[in-house]
């Protein structure tokens, strides 16, 4: 059995010269035209149930191609394995099976390279099924070997940078972004079944909006005018409403020029989806009955396990007001929270041993609320691993979101949280367009103070709500957190096919 290759120079070298004997033969070494008749899956499904007896009677003869992954030479004979997108296979090369020529080359071809076979199946005296090569085509050569331990990178950051390699080697991790494939094509599933329109909105935008997030800044050069990566797709999607789209849903790539985490990464992708005549309280139902639908589709039942948690997505699910929380937990009257004067939550604060994260002053009249819910996010979270509707959001932090309107200083929002992590935000819109500018103009004296992730003014935006939006409701669901939860995956680079890392040091 050959000796598992390791990359280094010399292995590169020895590549090298084996790829200069191969074109000295006249044999192209990245070579293109070969047709597979099955993939390995196929071949295992058509013939893995037939005897030694019946697959000796069988005339059929197949093409497979695939990427050899193990070798092991006997002189005159060979086996291997090749792997293709589906599954992996046994081949047998053998002297007198080949041409001189096909065998000669043979000899050059290493772990790592893409080869074609034609040939029949057969059992092996260990019963592998097997393909027995007839013909056999280089199609592509491998100028650096895999990685010693091949089958899976062990180092963290080497998996992320050579992705590649990663899914290579790791039947677990392709699995994994498999299983991500699977969630996306099922939400797509879930709204167009339920009459919304999946549409596209710009990614580079004049203004950076929908969010209060810190932007990545361009310039446009024919226009002369500086552009925002999107930090969110919701003042265009709202936009549509106006336009008559009463059901709109975007899967839409975000970027926010923030710090990278095992939460979050610079580039992300996020659902969101508005329906014109529904509340937040009709999206609480419609949530449960989307992760419901997909935890049937993609785990075939309602418990997973994250973090080592047994979560139970059977609904109906657990709703948290935030000021009935703190209050309790504090042992003050709720009636004192959700005054939101600000020492009342400075007193919450002190008797849950909370340490303010700044001044608050930048805030202004909405710093009671700001103050609030950073309270509730350092304290709650132990509390939030079964599904759970928080809501009775401080307007201040809401600045897109409809007024309650029995309580005014809160708004009809909520966030689902699961694993004591943010999945989803959702509120009622916003529609009255004096009351929105009003907020704006919070925020840029926030931004003045110097929040420099406050919410900008979006004059085009105000024309459109002047020209009436419908009642309505949004949400936005982070599509790489819920791939986390249903892979149980404990950090959003897993679930990130190329997640950002700094530059890697030579």
């Amino acid at each position: 059995m050959r000796a598992v290759e390791s990359d280094s120079s010399d292995q590169i070298e020895a590549r090298r010269r084996k790829l200069e004997a191969i074109r000295a033969r006249g044999v192209d070494p990245f070579a293109n035209g070969f047709s597979p008749t099955h993939s390995t899956a196929e071949v295992l499904q058509r013939f893995g149930a037939l005897d030694t007896a019946q697959l000796a009677a069988s005339a059929e003869t197949i093409r497979v191609a695939g990427r050899i992954v193990s070798r092991r030479d006997f002189g005159r004979a060979s086996f291997l394995h090749i792997q293709d997108r589906a599954d992996r296979l046994q081949a047998y090369v053998r002297r007198d099976r080949v041409s001189e020529d096909e065998f000669s080359l043979f000899q050059d071809i290493d772990i790592g390279d893409y080869i074609g076979i034609g040939g029949r199946p057969f059992r092996t005296k260990t019963n592998e099924l097997t393909i027995e090569a007839h013909t056999l085509e280089l199609l592509t050569k491998a100028l650096r070997p895999l990685p010693e331990k091949w089958h899976g990178l062990v180092d963290v950051e080497a998996r992320y940078r050579q992705r590649y390699l990663d899914l290579l080697g790791s039947e677990e991790v392709r699995a994994m972004f498999r299983r991500r494939a699977a969630i996306i094509q099922y939400l797509r599933e879930f709204f167009t079944a339920r009459d919304f329109v999946e549409v596209e909105t710009p990614m580079m935008q004049p203004l950076a909006g929908g969010a209060a997030a810190r932007p990545f800044v361009t310039h446009h050069h024919a226009l002369d005018m500086t552009l925002y990566l999107r930090v969110a797709p919701e003042l265009y999607l709202k936009r549509l409403l106006v336009g008559g789209f009463e059901r709109v849903f975007e899967l839409n790539r975000v970027f926010r020029n923030e710090g990278i985490s095992t939460r979050h990464n610079p580039e992300f992708t996020m659902l969101e989806f508005y329906q014109a005549y529904a509340t937040y309280e009709d999206f609480i139902q419609l949530t449960e009955a989307l992760l419901v639908g997909l935890a049937d589709r993609v785990v075939g039942g309602r418990t997973l396990t994250y973090g080592g948690h047994a979560i139970d997505l059977t609904p109906p699910w657990r709703r948290l007001s935030i000021p009935e929380y703190i209050a309790a937990r504090a042992n003050l009257p709720m009636e004192a929270i959700l005054t939101l004067d600000f020492g009342t939550v400075q007193e919450a604060a002190t008797r849950l041993q909370f340490r303010p994260l700044h001044s608050y002053a930048q805030f202004g009249d909405g710093a009671a609320g700001y103050m609030l819910m950073d309270l509730f996010e350092a304290v709650a979270e132990p509390d939030l691993i079964q599904p759970t509707f928080v809501y009775h959001y401080p307007v201040a932090v809401s600045p897109l979101a409809r007024r309650s309107r029995p309580r005014p200083q809160f708004t009809d929002r909520f966030e689902l949280y699961i694993a004591g992590r943010e999945i989803a935000n959702a509120f009622s819109e916003l529609t009255d367009p004096d009351d929105q500018r009003a907020r704006f103009e919070a925020q840029l004296r926030q931004r003045a103070a110097g929040d420099e992730e406050a919410h900008g003014m979006d004059e085009d935006f105000l024309r459109a709500l002047e020209h009436a939006m419908p009642p309505a409701a949004g949400e936005g669901i982070g599509v790489d957190r819920l791939v986390m939860l249903f892979t149980d995956a404990p950090s959003i680079r897993d679930v990130i096919l190329f997640p950002h890392l700094r530059p890697e040091r030579r």
